[in-house]
């Protein structure tokens, strides 16, 4: 007996020749199966995503779709949730700092509201809101989520569509433990009520236990169709699984040559009886901390818990550090030193930054805009800087990407971009917010083994975020812990 399709696409081929893969496209989903698509930064995943939701015009081949509700050749019932959604289309036209500015804050529509208008009343919406603990954040202001809330609130957005095919792309990105178990959870017991998932993903370890087939994609071709046993006794799953930390160990990344001397300040930041309040929501309370010159430290918390309100403390973004004692290069707020003089010792990657480059620059500029300080390139770099741009894009394996558009750009290779942008004024301070979202495995292994380099330099001090312990680099000697404050 034939299997029912859902999905099937028959040798597609792409109209726009620059987002073809490598050979005619085949992929199909049968009822009730459950499709996970693994594959490394750049091979085609989003691309592929692109093309199952219907916004991706094919010059040859057919795609076609037999879902409830839908016509032949329609996608009406795929819903998609994209890495770049959790940096920008959930609340309109963003820019960096607009969470820190009142007066935007004041006038961003709230969680409730939104959810409400997708079909959050309906009672399955609210089953799927109180298993992502979404209580909380009902009365919040969407611009003033944290990376790992705003993807809870769009996956929450996305199921109250009515979507019968979920294509999620990174779907633990941004998560802390608790959330990702209980989205991984939530995935298997929709999956049971009928509800069909094509995950993209770069790890295996991301693959939950509900998935019954796989397609791995490299270098934009796309593999035979395995289950999920047959995959994970597969040369690509044992391959995919050997990316270890030894493997930079033992060729440790060569950087380029330092522009700076070590700084003499003594304190970097120091945070004193710091209480930070959003209406009636306590962030942070009564916070004491302070980080030397060349202290490693992992700043660590749940989803929710204040860590990006710390951090933008600390790199100048937040206008209420004036009203606190807060001394940052050991000079306090507020004593005459502009935002731009502390910048400029800073080298900084964050989920806020990468929600904000949301226009087609070049790739070369997104790195250059690290001099700066700037989201987008307003200045013309010099001829030396350029060259340390090409550098830190080599360091990173990002040579490919220039000339680029970044838009055009998967989810992992412009993270690569962000953090080349972090490192081209040889900063005395590195502050990475989660700086491994969207990298595959040996990208990972490959962004740790640089961070632990330059932070061997003299005087470099880091403060890392992480929600994976595993991510951590090996320079970390010193922690704080924030807590979740709802």
């Amino acid at each position: 007996m034939m299997e029912k399709r859902v999905i099937s696409l028959c040798d597609g081929v792409i109209r726009d020749e620059n987002r073809r893969f490598r050979t005619p496209m085949n992929f199909s989903m049968n009822r009730g199966e459950q499709i996970a698509v693994i594959g490394v930064n750049g091979s085609g995943k989003s691309l592929l995503a692109d093309l199952l939701e219907g916004s991706l015009p094919l010059r040859s081949g057919e795609l076609t779709y037999d879902l409830p509700g839908s016509g032949h050749f329609a996608a009406e019932g795929i819903r998609r949730l994209a890495f770049s959604d959790a940096y920008g289309a959930a609340d309109g036209d963003y820019y960096y700092q607009q969470r820190w500015n009142a007066s935007d804050l004041e006038n961003a529509p709230l969680v409730g509201e939104l959810l409400r208008e997708a079909g959050f009343d309906a009672d399955l919406s609210k089953r799927w809101a109180e298993r992502l603990s979404l209580e909380e954040m009902l009365p919040k202001r969407v611009v003033s989520l944290s990376s790992g809330e705003l993807r809870k609130f769009l996956i929450a957005k996305s199921l109250s569509g009515g979507g019968r095919v979920l294509i999620v792309e990174s779907p633990f990105i941004g998560l802390d433990r608790e959330a990702r178990t209980t989205l991984r959870e939530l995935f298997a017991s929709l999956a049971e009520e009928g509800v069909q998932f094509v995950l993209m993903v770069s790890s295996p370890e991301d693959i939950p236990p509900f998935i019954t087939h796989v397609y791995t994609i490299e270098d934009r071709t796309i593999g035979p169709k395995q289950t999920l046993a047959e995959f994970r006794h597969s040369e690509r799953f044992s391959a995919l699984r050997r990316e270890k930390r030894e493997l930079y160990d033992a060729n440790p990344p060569r950087l380029p040559a330092p522009q700076n001397r070590a700084g003499e300040w003594d304190e970097v930041a120091r945070l004193r009886n710091v209480t930070i309040r959003y209406g009636d929501r306590t962030v942070l309370h009564a916070l004491d901390w302070t980080v030397r010159r060349g202290e490693k430290w992992a700043l660590l918390g749940g989803n929710g818990s204040g860590k990006t309100t710390l951090l933008s403390l600390v790199s100048a973004d937040n206008p209420m550090a004036y009203a606190h004692d807060i001394v940052l290069f050991d000079r306090p707020r507020g004593s005459g030193e502009s935002i731009w003089d502390i910048k400029r010792r800073i080298g900084y990657v964050s989920p806020e930054m990468h929600r904000s480059y949301t226009k087609p620059v070049a790739a070369e500029e997104v790195v250059a805009s690290g001099f700066f300080d700037s989201v987008g390139l307003y200045r013309r770099p010099s001829e030396e800087q350029l060259a340390i741009c090409r550098d830190w894009m080599h360091t990173f394996q990002a040579d490919r990407l220039v000339g680029r558009l970044f838009t055009r750009l998967s989810s992992g290779e412009q993270r690569l971009l962000l953090l080349a942008r972090a490192f081209v004024k040889d900063p005395q301070l590195l502050i990475l917010d989660e700086p491994l979202h969207g990298l595959d495995g040996p990208k990972k292994e490959l962004a740790r083994g640089i961070i632990d380099a330059f932070c061997e330099r003299e005087g470099k001090t880091l403060i890392y975020v992480t929600h994976y312990e595993n991510e951590l680099p090996a320079c970390i000697d010193r922690r704080l812990v924030l807590p979740r404050r709802g």
